[in-house]
């Protein structure tokens, strides 16, 4: 997949990390930029084709479909973080969550997968988190979706190999974005993120792990629950003293 001449589509393009791959994507020469937002008129970054999408919004995800019928390339990248835990929280804040990190994105996969077979196969690339893997207090609703966004990820990417499509998911542990601005730590600027993500996809790599953070949690994964959830402690307590 080249990034060099792709027309690509990008959900949540109007500030953060989905403004970062949009104007990427100019950058390294993509021949068309969709910059999707649920208020187009927030998107304020000059040579995008600007589209409105809303991806809870089910006509409003077909809509852009039907508005975006030459897409090589779909960044899923919208999404939202409530603060919210599983059992104390609101059930309707953490089904939102759901809905929209979860639901929305297959939603929006599901509508613009047959342009992709169209367009020769193409890429997704999916936004996730290093809390795919991990989970914190206040953020048990987060979590939860960013662990079903990444089984969803990887289902779809076996259902889609057979149209040639490449579903990239891309690990992350902070950026400095609007979400993480309460966060006084180190962050990963979105445009090296950006950039991470679209040198995965120019390789055809599945999974991008965008940070140190990243890789550092994923590599505990073959901990027993005790031996992960200490070694998350200790690392959150370095993140915050450093």
């Amino acid at each position: 997949m080249e990034i060099n001449d792709s027309v690509a589509l990008v959900t949540g393009a109007n500030r953060g990390l989905g403004r970062a791959f949009a104007q990427r994507l100019l950058e390294r020469g993509a021949r068309k930029v969709y910059a999707t937002a649920r208020r187009p008129e927030t998107v304020d970054l000059a040579g995008v084709e600007v589209l409105p999408l809303d991806i809870a919004d089910p006509a409003s995800v077909r809509a852009a479909a039907q508005a975006a019928p030459d897409v090589s390339l779909l960044v899923n990248n919208a999404g939202i973080q409530t603060g919210t835990d599983l059992v104390a929280g609101s059930l309707d804040a953490v089904r939102r969550e759901l809905e929209t990190n979860v639901l929305g994105h297959l939603g929006v996969i599901r509508e613009f997968a047959p342009a992709l077979a169209r367009n020769g196969g193409g890429a997704v690339v999916n936004v996730l988190s290093a809390m795919s893997w991990f989970g914190a207090k206040g953020a048990g609703a987060y979590h939860l979706s960013k662990a079903a966004a990444w089984a969803m990820t990887n289902g779809v990417r076996l259902e889609l190999a057979e149209q040639g499509t490449l579903v990239t998911a891309v690990h992350l542990g902070l950026a400095d974005t609007d979400m993480s601005a309460a966060w006084p730590v180190a962050k990963l600027a979105p445009s090296d993120l950006a950039d991470a993500a679209l040198d995965g996809v120019q390789a055809d790599s599945a999974e991008v792990l965008a940070d140190q953070w990243s890789r550092d949690v994923k590599s505990r994964l073959p901990l027993t629950p005790e031996e992960f959830d200490a070694a998350m402690d200790r690392a959150l307590a370095a993140l915050m003293t450093a």
